[in-house]
């Protein structure tokens, strides 16, 4: 897969994800934080199943028509196995932390501190010996300054749910490493498909014993839960698993953060929420910010 349908899949991610923030406000109106999470986890889980068997028969029909008998190495089931849980904990302890913390601070500090993976994920590639480029950084900087003007409407103060949020946002910094770790090696649909698996166990297990779900209110919860579940979770985190195979996780995580734009301008469209002046002003800067940091690194000279 070449760089520009990564760039595609990972805006879709994006959008899909920006989208689920309409769904989410309105299954919580129902179900708690971790009985939505469980539930659209499992879904997410459930709904990759035909989706894999479908992708093999794909795949080996492809195979026969080249005149190939390729067969998957054993030793990469440890690797998948160990990448999905390693994946499940961490998607499943960064939602956890972004439900609970929305419940004690605003929906725009949440959604710009949760967008402070972009600056995480760079600085825990320092530390994994990954240089970005200057041009990374520059645009790093620039998103921030955007999702400043598009979410932050209140003073800045540490809250109890301001501390979640950071925490939540540090976590899916280290979910956005793991996949980049794990996604080459593996194949990205069947530990998504994993990931969902495990996570819906994390989070559906507290449900049961805390906020005691009851079928009544999940009947109510359908539709965004469903949304949730089939396209935020089996579709969205399947295409960024898939996407971010051999790409670069600082430009991912860039890319990953137009959720933010996206959940604003849906908002817009659906909730006929309006869009201020100085929140059109933040999307402009995160979309330069993405364009800058998809410009080719400059080639260097050999002797």
């Amino acid at each position: 897969m070449n760089k520009t349908k990564n760039t595609f899949l990972l805006l879709l991610t994006a959008f899909i994800w920006g989208v689920a923030f309409v769904a989410q406000s309105v299954g919580m109106d129902y179900v708690g934080p971790l009985t939505f999470n469980g539930s659209r986890f499992i879904i997410g889980a459930i709904f990759l199943i035909p989706c894999i068997a479908f992708l093999d028969k794909l795949k080996e029909k492809e195979n026969q028509a080249a005149g190939k008998n390729i067969t998957a190495a054993p030793q990469n089931k440890k690797v998948l196995i160990t990448g999905g849980i390693c994946c499940g904990i961490a998607i499943a302890a960064a939602s956890t932390l972004q439900q609970y913390g929305i419940a004690y601070t605003t929906v725009g500090k949440a959604g710009f501190i949760t967008a402070l993976y972009i600056v995480i994920v760079p600085i825990l590639g320092i530390f994994l010996k990954k240089k970005p480029r200057l041009i990374i950084w520059l645009s790093v900087l620039l998103a921030l300054v955007g999702l400043y003007f598009l979410c932050m409407t209140d003073s800045l103060s540490f809250s109890k749910g301001d501390t979640l949020v950071l925490l939540c946002a540090f976590v899916f910094s280290l979910h956005i490493m793991i996949i980049d770790h794990f996604s080459p090696m593996v194949d990205g649909v069947r530990m998504s498909c994993i990931q969902f698996a495990v996570a819906g166990i994390l989070c559906g297990i507290p449900a049961l014993i805390f906020e005691h779900p009851t079928f009544s209110s999940l009947i109510a919860a359908w539709a965004p839960v469903l949304y949730a579940g089939i396209l935020s979770c089996g579709v969205a985190y399947t295409l960024q698993i898939v996407a971010q195979k051999n790409y670069d996780p600082t430009v991912a995580s860039l890319l990953l953060s137009l959720e933010s734009v996206f959940s604003v301008l849906a908002g817009w469209v659906i909730l006929h929420q309006s869009l201020s002046p100085r929140e059109i002003f933040g999307c402009v800067l995160v979309f330069i910010a993405i364009i800058l940091v998809q410009l080719p690194a400059p080639k260097t000279k050999t002797n």
